[in-house]
């Protein structure tokens, strides 16, 4: 006698028609149980409630982290999540790892993270190294996008990893975006941030309508105008290409430069292969080595970036609005981005309040900095200045913006009658000008140098 199929062919047939499920797409949270998540590092309490991750703070637990078990490379994830307080601080690992040993064998997740931060800072979908390099796109580099996270409510958050980049929206407004050659893949986190004191204790986070997708992956849009970090030497993206970006250096030769004085790139003093542009020292004096070197062309409104790194005790600059007719030996003059490692050159202490100090507006301003957006000598830090069409200009120090001013202003004019740049008329407020790159005759190095026209 045959068996009659009838039954699991009408089943077979339903189960086809019925529409695919969030499950189809989320390997991460089922919406009932922690299943495929283990909590790492700290002892924040992690449960679900209706549908939802919430993640509680714990007095003087470290940073604890909610990991999947499973890693995950080029991926798009989209969740919503709520901070009820400003008092506390959470974020979203991306590609990230754990160090058992890690802060004195308490054990330490790293990796990068998007960011999710209540405070009056506003740098909600910044992106944050965690436990490894600190901050890699603070806020502060788009900050018309401060205002689009809000507090006590849920946000939609969306995250893109492919290849070696990392972009972030919040509520559909754009963040972030990060190319970084580390971390291919890693496991998927959900933070709760340390907190010390009684007050910030038992606040919550909550986490739910997790989407993830790790195959047929399509990018969403990115506006041209958001700033792009990108931290693969001397490179631009077809999107910093699109958005007028180009290289002033290619890692390779000294095409677009020469000495200041010269006709010609300096014969000694300077090396520029084995991507950077290599300033040899030379016992410290200015005018002992090769010299400055200007960029052939000139700028009027520009965004410039670049990476510099320094050897102990090291004096250099970035150099702009640089006319080439206030020459003396083998230097130029001009508005210049101080290059100088505080701790162990005495310029830094000369000047007034600070003005001569790194990132500063050498002997006008002073960068307002603090310690922990330095990286250390010896590491790379990245260089930004902006001139805006109206002349407003901005410096910013690995992300962070440090100083402001408005070029041909009355208080820039009365900062420069109380400076050495006073015997020059009409000091810094030429229409246009080159860039420079001092040899101060101390060892530094740069790289990444790159500009986008602001006309």
């Amino acid at each position: 006698m045959k068996k009659i199929l009838y039954p699991a062919i009408v089943l077979f047939a339903a189960a086809a028609l019925l529409p695919a499920t969030t499950h189809a797409q989320n390997t991460l949270f089922d919406g009932k149980t922690l299943k495929g998540w283990k909590r790492l590092a700290g002892t924040a309490d992690y449960k679900v409630e209706d549908g939802q991750i919430v993640g509680t703070t714990v007095l003087n637990s470290g940073n604890t982290f909610l990991v999947t078990e499973k890693e995950y490379g080029d991926f798009i994830l989209e969740l919503d999540a709520k901070i009820e307080s400003t008092l506390s601080n959470s974020g979203v690992q991306t590609r990230s790892h754990y160090d058992p040993a890690g802060h004195e064998g308490k054990g330490k997740v790293y990796g990068r993270q998007f960011e999710i931060d209540p405070s009056d800072r506003k740098w909600t979908g910044g992106i944050y190294d965690e436990g490894r390099r600190d901050w890699l796109y603070p806020l502060d580099l788009n900050a018309k996008a401060k205002d689009a996270f809000k507090v006590g409510e849920f946000n939609h958050i969306r995250i893109e990893c492919i290849g070696n980049e990392m972009k972030t929206w919040i509520n559909d407004v754009p963040t972030a975006d990060v190319v970084d050659t580390v971390d291919q893949k890693g496991f998927i986190a959900l933070q709760v941030h340390a907190v010390t004191e009684e007050k910030q204790a038992g606040k919550k986070v909550y986490f739910k309508n997790f989407k993830l997708q790790t195959t047929n992956l399509k990018p969403k849009p990115f506006p041209k105008d958001v700033y792009v970090v990108n931290l693969k030497p001397n490179s631009i993206t077809a999107t910093e290409k699109a958005a007028g970006w180009k290289l002033l250096y290619d890692g390779k030769t000294n095409t677009g430069w020469r000495g200041a004085t010269l006709k010609t790139f300096p014969a000694k003093g300077w090396e520029y292969t084995d991507g950077a542009m290599h300033v040899l020292p030379s016992a410290g004096k200015e005018e002992s080595g090769g010299g400055d070197i200007v960029t052939n062309d000139e700028y009027s409104a520009f965004d410039l970036s670049f990476e510099f790194k320094l050897t102990p005790g090291a004096n250099s600059g970035v150099k702009y609005f640089v006319t080439l007719k206030e020459v003396t030996g083998g230097s130029a003059i001009g508005l210049e981005y101080q290059v100088l490692d505080d701790k162990l050159h005495p310029d830094a202490k000369l000047g007034r309040d600070g003005d001569r100090t790194l990132a500063s507006l050498y002997d006008l301003i002073k960068a307002n900095k603090q310690e922990r957006f330095v990286h250390p000598i010896g590491s790379w830090n990245i260089g930004r200045i902006v001139v805006y069409p109206n002349n407003h200009v901005e410096h910013y120090l690995n992300g962070v913006k440090v100083l402001e001013y408005d070029r041909g202003s009355q208080a820039y004019r009365d900062l420069v009658a109380i400076s050495k740049y006073k015997v020059w008329k009409n000091f810094g407020e030429a229409p246009e000008g080159h860039l420079l790159l001092q040899d101060h005759g101390n060892e530094a190095f740069f790289r990444n140098i790159k500009i986008k026209n602001l006309k």
